[in-house]
């Protein structure tokens, strides 16, 4: 995650250095809770928080579950874990829903805190969940603020009411106590309010969000905060608190390249829990807030489950299990592998899901450099062949392959690794489907993979049949260089650009895609 970037590489560099320890003395613990204070302090995490945090984790470092550990430094990144978790609010807390509807949710926050952009977020997310939201525009007093919001519910696909111009002009009290109602009768079981934001510690304003919580008795009142606003989120959120007081505090703009000082101070100093993470411009862009997965993230230590969750909503199980019959029975054409991309692509950026990957951290200039274009090129190749060709790209001549090529705005070789790599990865995953371990090019052999009484003569026969035994000279080296192109690495399965090789766990975790053991 951004936000975290110069945190997570500061702190992953500090234990980097511990785990060349074998044993840890007081002088090493003193050392590592000293860097840990200082990245902290750079990114803008406040000075009451830090103290704390940093004097917890040094008394129970020097303690016995450090010094009886086999691997004292794990046991120190496990502390520096668990408390990363407590300061973020320890655990999970989701929205309260009233026992009558409509539940009211209102939301208050700082001018610029993205509270009507989250206000179209959390619409499209309860309607997924099967909630019927109604948005009330009360924030009269930006420019445009309702006309924003308009758009926003048009995009969520929610209802608006929205019965004032804005512009100065209407009571915002008035306008929140008549959206509750109107969600009454009209059978809407979530109301929304966006509030006026305040451009700082504004009193009237203040007042007038006070007067709205009073009218319409909130259930929910979600304090919005810029991840990016660095040490002045503790004196904002404090100022809040006391004005308005909230319940919940909702993270916005965590893709930015701020420090985000302000996600592990709010929380903290409060004692209110945050309950979402904005992490991206598209309405999509909402995850509820686990404290144990963002401390994994900021550890470099991954977000498996959030991966696994949003895989889950992308993909439709009936055709998962239609695919992969179709990998048994070699039936997976190139129509097949598209309809796998635009499902990839509802999943989000790939730098993001690649990024809750364990140790991604240490990737991070290969993260950068990965080019999310290289889906929508490949995309195109197989929208420029003709069904037939998808269906069986054995059919490929040269002359398609040109057509191809400037139909997509690609080059010929662009469109002969395409093919190449889906034949390559097919095969693969036709093997994995069936529980069998696939021979990855490039790889060699995998330690405890061999055939049960493969004999090393039979290895050494396979060696030597593995060289072209032509008598003429010019075709025996053509065809030994052919064999040697075979056997390199050649890239990720479907991308046109060169990759690493699956690893072991890779294809673990494709197995148990396919319901293998």
């Amino acid at each position: 995650m951004a936000t975290f970037g110069t945190l997570s590489d500061r702190l992953t560099e500090t234990f980097r250095n511990l785990r060349t320890k074998g044993k840890l003395s007081a002088a090493d613990v003193d050392g590592t809770v000293r860097e840990i204070r200082r990245a902290l302090l750079d990114a803008d995490v406040a000075l009451s928080v830090v103290k704390e945090f940093t004097a917890r984790v040094r008394e129970r470092a020097l303690g016995d579950e450090v010094n009886k550990a086999l691997n004292p430094a794990q046991q120190v990144v496990q502390i520096v874990n668990e408390e990363l978790i407590q300061i973020l609010g320890g655990e999970q807390r989701r929205l309260q829903f009233a026992k009558t509807p409509p539940t009211v949710i209102m939301l208050a926050g700082l001018q610029g805190s993205g509270k009507t952009t989250f206000a179209g977020k959390l619409a499209r997310q309860l309607e997924g969940e099967g909630h019927t939201p109604l948005l009330v525009a009360a924030d009269l007093q930006r420019p445009n603020a309702v006309n924003q919001l308009q758009v926003v519910a048009e995009h969520a696909g929610a209802t608006i009411f929205a019965p004032e111009p804005g512009n100065g002009v209407g009571d915002p009290v008035r306008v929140a106590r008549d959206g509750v109602e109107h969600a009454r009768r009209h059978q809407h079981d979530v109301v929304i309010i966006d509030t006026a934001g305040r451009l700082g510690v504004d009193a009237e304003l203040m007042k007038q969000a006070a007067d709205i919580r009073k009218a319409v008795d909130p259930d929910e009142v979600l304090f919005v905060i810029d991840a990016m606003i660095g040490q002045d989120a503790v004196n904002t959120a404090k100022a809040f608190q006391d004005g308005v007081d909230f319940t919940g505090v909702v993270l916005s703009k965590l893709d930015g390249d701020a420090r985000g000082g302000a996600a592990l101070s709010v929380a903290s100093v409060t004692g209110r829990p945050i309950i979402f993470a904005s992490t991206g411009e598209r309405l999509e862009d909402l995850e509820p807030f686990h404290p144990d997965r963002m401390a994994s993230r900021i550890l470099d230590l991954g977000d498996i489950l959030t991966l696994i969750e949003q895989a889950q909503q992308a993909f439709d199980e009936e055709e998962a299990l239609k695919v992969a019959e179709k990998l048994a029975k070699e039936q997976f054409t190139l129509e097949d592998f598209l309809e796998q991309l635009q499902q990839m692509k509802k999943m989000g950026s790939m730098k993001k899901m690649l990024g809750m990957l364990p140790g991604m951290g240490q990737m991070k200039q290969q993260l950068e450099d990965f080019d999310e274009r290289e889906i929508d090129r490949t995309e195109a190749i197989i929208r420029s062949m003709t069904p037939a060709e998808r269906r069986n790209p054995k059919i490929l001549n040269g002359s398609r392959r040109l057509r191809i090529a400037r139909g997509s705005g690609m080059t010929v070789t662009d469109v002969n690794q395409l093919v190449q790599r889906f034949e390559q990865a097919a095969k693969m995953m036709k093997t994995v489907a069936r529980g069998g371990t696939p021979n990855i090019p490039g790889m060699g052999p995998m330690p405890g993979m061999g055939r049960p009484g493969a004999s090393s003569k039979r290895g050494k026969k396979g060696k030597s049949a593995g060289r072209s035994r032509s008598g003429n000279p010019a075709k025996r080296a053509a065809e030994n260089a052919g064999l040697a192109a075979s056997t390199t690495p050649t890239g990720s399965g479907f991308g046109l650009g060169g990759a690493p090789a699956p690893t072991e766990a890779d294809l673990a975790e494709i197995q148990k895609l396919f319901g293998k053991n």
